[in-house]
């Protein structure tokens, strides 16, 4: 590995990789683009070294029904238990939804914890503490906006403490798109709040925001209350990792161009080309334009058709087709949100949402990822989490002028998927109650769930994290859920 990639701390941002082509050094980064890189430059790394070498945490916003997935109730009244059938798994013993065939087959790749807990019922709240692993809100919260209160999402504390490996330039992506609100607003929690913004992980935007409908474009686009949609203008775009017309590695590495071209644009500007921290950014963007395996990394394009047909060609599959291929890159986390905003928040119309448009194309390309992340020999040391900001309520509703009933936002239970990175497959954690509405058994919190992902990626348990006035917290709140590994 190159060793200017060694040295890095911190992720490279969007800005100063993608839009700017070879780091934009040649007119495209301002001032505040160069304070932050050179601030991220500076953070410590400490090499650390766990049972898996990566995450992929797969966050379904909205919030998947835990009684239409992984923990139905046939046994419990109509009102409860809902319209669909459990099946057999390959796992004597456990039972999931009959729209999930493909992930019952390889029930021994993958644990399930059913008794996941939390007291929010709203999509910020939820998000915040899902994204966090913290399960109060932060003082100064607002559900409108992010703020610079806000505790430090996972991704964040991973990006100032982790180091990529192989050709990958960051140690945290979260793709494809940032969480959304269908109104426009961004939903808090998926950024390093008081770490301060050099600590944000890189977001990596190739999905369209698109607020009209929701779903698994372009084949399962739907709307909760209509059905089917068509969109010709979603389109899943890979960034383009290429240098700027006119421009060659060997110019870009030349420090007297570079020098003369920032010496266009003000003396300060001049001054930070020659700054160590500033250089080592210079050098990743490089290693990462050189580097074909990076490139490949990140270009669907160059995938094998079969891949594609293989994770489903749409929005799903091609989001975790990209994720298996950055964390092969040495990319430490990959969260990926899958679906827009709300896509899983099946208020009305939730069983053929759920069968006709979100289940097939989750148990298709989730499915997908597992097997071959275990063909390829990557899943003993890639964790693979599913889950979402809460659960559904255990009882089914109509909303006002909804044809079809649904469920509503539920905190108080969820079930969450883990495979992968020494997680024992076939293996059952906790229980609800025999409605779905409670945990009966084991419950475990938000801060079990974060522990489990920074134990599995070795994540030292006194490591901390330090505010923007230098004042440290804890990474860890509480322990890693028990039996999983």
């Amino acid at each position: 590995m190159n060793q200017s990639i060694a040295r890095l701390s911190g992720g490279i941002s969007r800005r100063s990789v993608i839009r700017a082509g070879a780091l934009g050094l040649m007119g495209g980064l301002g001032m505040d683009e160069l304070a932050r890189l050179q601030a991220k430059a500076e953070l410590g790394n400490p090499t650390v070294s766990g049972r898996a070498k990566s995450v992929i945490y797969v966050f379904l916003s909205g919030g998947l029904a835990q009684h239409e997935s992984f923990d139905m109730k046939p046994d419990a009244p109509i009102e409860n238990r809902g319209e669909f059938n459990p099946i057999p798994t390959k796992t004597a013993g456990i039972q999931i939804c009959e729209h999930l065939p493909k992930l019952a087959r390889i029930s021994d790749k993958w644990a399930l914890v059913r008794s996941l807990t939390h007291r929010h019922n709203e999509h910020s709240q939820g998000h915040h503490v899902m994204l966090t692993g913290r399960s109060e809100e932060p003082a100064g919260f607002k559900p409108n906006k992010p703020q610079e209160t806000d505790d430090p999402s996972i991704a964040a504390i991973c990006n100032s403490i982790l180091r990529p490996t192989g050709s990958a330039p960051t140690p945290v992506v979260v793709m494809p798109d940032k969480i959304v609100h269908r109104t426009g607003r961004v939903i808090p929690g998926q950024f390093a709040g008081r770490m301060g913004k050099s600590r944000d992980p890189w977001l990596l935007e190739v999905s369209p925001y698109h607020p009209l409908h929701y779903g698994a474009y372009p084949e399962y686009l739907f709307h909760h209350a209509s059905g089917a949609k068509e969109d010709e203008g979603l389109n899943f775009r890979s960034p383009q990792l290429s240098l700027p017309s006119g421009l060659n590695l060997k110019r870009v590495n030349d420090r007297a161009f570079l020098r003369q071209d920032l010496e266009r644009q003000s003396r300060a500007l001049e001054s930070m080309a020659g700054d160590e921290a500033f250089d080592r950014y210079r050098e990743a963007a490089i290693d990462l334009l050189a580097n074909g395996d990076a490139h490949t990394a990140f270009d669907l394009s160059k995938a094998d058709p079969k891949q594609i047909e293989r994770y489903g060609n749409h929005s799903f599959g091609w989001s975790l087709l990209m994720a298996r291929n950055l964390v092969a890159s040495g990319v430490n986390l990959v969260q990926v949100n899958l679906g827009n905003n709300e896509t899983w928040d099946t208020h009305q119309a939730a069983f053929p949402s759920l069968k006709n448009f979100l289940l097939p194309p989750l148990d298709h390309s989730l499915s997908a990822l597992l097997e071959d992340l275990d063909g390829s020999g990557l899943l003993d040391e890639t964790m693979v989490v599913v889950a979402s900001e809460f659960g559904r309520t255990p009882k089914i509703f109509k909303l006002p002028g909804a044809k079809l009933p649904g469920r509503d936002h539920w905190g108080a239970v969820q079930s969450a998927l883990f495979a992968g990175g020494g997680v024992k497959g076939g293996t059952v954690i906790g229980s609800s109650d025999k409605i779905g509405g409670y945990p009966e058994e084991d419950p475990q919190k938000p801060e079990n769930f974060a522990a489990t992902l920074y134990d599995a990626l070795g994540i030292p348990r006194g490591a901390h994290w330090e505010d923007l006035g230098g004042r440290p917290y804890p990474v860890y709140h509480d322990d890693p859920i028990a039996g999983l590994t």
